[in-house]
């Protein structure tokens, strides 16, 4: 079993800060351990200067990869922080109604994991709008920058058990059975989310449109604070006038750096 010293955790933090934004403090040592130790026996390595030599000079992108992949927490589960949803639908949808030009609505999942929060938006606004969804283009981006969970979000299959807290109405009309234990999203609702990788640390947000809203939530936990702001503020600047930034509950802005107006606990608005 290889150790890792501390320049092999400061060189592998680096790393991963300078390119994904994702701040490893010193306790996260032992996670970093467990999450990379049989890697580096897969590939051969007995060090992790080996290990981090292979995924600096790997040109395919393959290594870096899966040490995101590895490193990154994508703990979530259907109807999380379920207020947020609540305060979606009776707010912010009706107010989107009322001032969206073309019938174009913009929402980014950012940070999607492994997709519950994106479907859960998509049937939210599917059971909104009703007979008058097919006027509008509705579908929402979804992006992570981990192949891996994407790979599982695209798919749509989750246990029986972890869509027991949706609504009943939700369970029948926009899931299928696959066998005792699992079930996959309806393909109709499937098309209603676009998943895509994307790295929140890119210099540009390659987006020709500004969103309406924008859910980033129980990601930036992993920023240190400056990395945060400027992060926050490029949703600022990608988010129409009127917009909604909703972030998670252990999560703060700080208004001092952001020119986002506070609403309440975790939903922040950009001012008309």
């Amino acid at each position: 079993m290889a150790a890792i010293t501390d320049q092999e955790f400061k060189q592998l933090a680096d790393y991963v800060k300078a390119h994904y934004g994702i701040h490893l403090k010193d306790e996260k040592r032992p996670l970093v351990l467990g999450r990379l130790q049989h890697v580096l026996t897969e590939k051969g390595f007995a060090t992790f200067t080996e290990y981090m030599k292979y995924v600096t000079s790997d040109r395919t992108g393959a290594a870096a990869r899966g040490l995101v992949d590895k490193i990154t927490t994508n703990h979530t589960f259907f109807m999380r922080e379920t207020e947020h949803f609540h305060f979606f639908k009776s707010q912010v949808l009706p107010y989107l109604v009322k001032t969206v030009k073309e019938k174009d609505l913009r929402i980014w999942s950012a940070g999607c994991s492994s997709g519950e929060e994106p479907y859960t938006l998509a049937m939210i606004i599917d059971e909104f709008f009703g007979a008058q969804k097919p006027q509008w283009d509705t579908k929402v981006l979804a992006t992570d920058i981990s192949s891996r969970v994407l790979e599982t979000a695209q798919k749509g299959i989750y246990s029986l058990e972890s869509i027991q807290t949706i609504p009943a109405g939700w369970k029948s009309g926009y899931f299928r059975k696959l066998n005792a234990e699992q079930a996959v999203v309806d393909s109709k609702l499937q098309r209603e989310v676009v998943f895509r990788k994307f790295n929140l640390m890119d210099p540009v947000f390659p987006f020709k449109r500004k969103f309406h809203t924008i859910f980033c939530r129980n990601v930036m936990i992993y920023f240190d604070g400056p990395t945060k702001n400027n992060l926050v503020n490029k949703y600022y600047e990608m988010m129409e006038p009127g917009g909604y930034l909703f972030i998670g509950h252990s999560e703060s802005i700080d208004r001092n750096e952001s020119p986002f107006q506070y609403v309440r606990p975790a939903i922040y608005r950009k001012p008309f």
